[in-house]
């Protein structure tokens, strides 16, 4: 790997290859991260915040309906774009990042979800902050988290603890945590050299990272905006005309 404290974070993957199911009818025609909220495709608004950090080349991974999300990708005028194709078996969050390890490279990379996003508060970039960190820190995983209090669209008990210094744990048993998270980390694609084959959760990752305390969690402090259902678009259109945020 190269030298982190002299770089950015260049290459990042959005994860788009889900049936979106739950945002029926509407994804019976389009893919979900080309469902529109106030005028934009839900996968621009990741695709923005990662240019803004100094991402210049996404890898993008489709199945249901990927035409669409490649033509998309075609017409786009950003971040370069690589398309990881899972048309034939959808891989789940872990399959699809692990299938696409060598177009990711070897230093550190974000990886979104298409179906969450945030706004960050003016002259902000939480992916700029999440790079600084995590070349200070010792980890493999640094997981963007929101408290519930700055969430849109989102109505379950929270997934983390986390306390000052970074350190994370889940909600276990507990019937609520604090913490939400992101749909957004940061990783070091070495811990993919030794990762399960075909399709599963990231979560299998996060797990061995836990116990051996290679995962740690950032905090964000502007909007983090939820939209799984078609019932979530307009709450997260009002939500982003609102609030007083870093222009995309």
């Amino acid at each position: 790997m190269s030298d982190i404290s002299q770089q950015t974070v260049k290459r990042a993957m959005v994860l788009c290859a889900g049936l979106g199911t739950r945002m029926q009818p509407l994804t019976l025609s389009t893919p979900k991260p080309l469902i529109k909220v106030a005028g934009r495709p839900l996968l621009e608004y990741g695709m923005r915040n990662l240019e803004k950090a100094g991402v210049d080349t996404i890898i993008i991974n489709v199945h249901y309906l990927a035409e669409q999300v490649e033509a998309w990708a075609d017409s786009y005028r950003g971040a370069k774009i690589i398309i990881s194709d899972e048309k034939q078996q959808l891989l789940e969050t872990g399959g699809g990042v692990c299938q696409a390890a060598k177009l990711l490279a070897d230093d550190p990379v974000f990886i979104l979800n298409s179906d969450s996003f945030w706004l960050d508060r003016p002259n902000k970039s939480s992916l700029k902050t999440m790079t600084n960190l995590f070349h200070q820190l010792d980890c493999d995983f640094l997981l963007m988290l929101v408290p519930h209090e700055n969430a849109v669209g989102f109505e379950g008990s929270g997934d983390f603890f986390c306390d000052a210094n970074g350190a994370i744990k889940r909600r276990g048993k507990n019937t609520s945590a604090p913490y939400i998270y992101a749909g957004c980390y940061l990783m070091n694609p070495a811990v993919l050299s030794n990762c399960p084959t075909g399709k599963f959760s990231m979560n299998i990752l996060w797990d061995r990272a836990l116990l051996q305390n290679r995962i740690l969690g950032y905090v964000h402090d502007g909007l983090w905006l939820h939209v799984g259902t078609p019932e979530a678009i307009p709450l997260a259109r009002d939500a982003i005309s609102n609030f007083d945020h870093d222009p995309l």
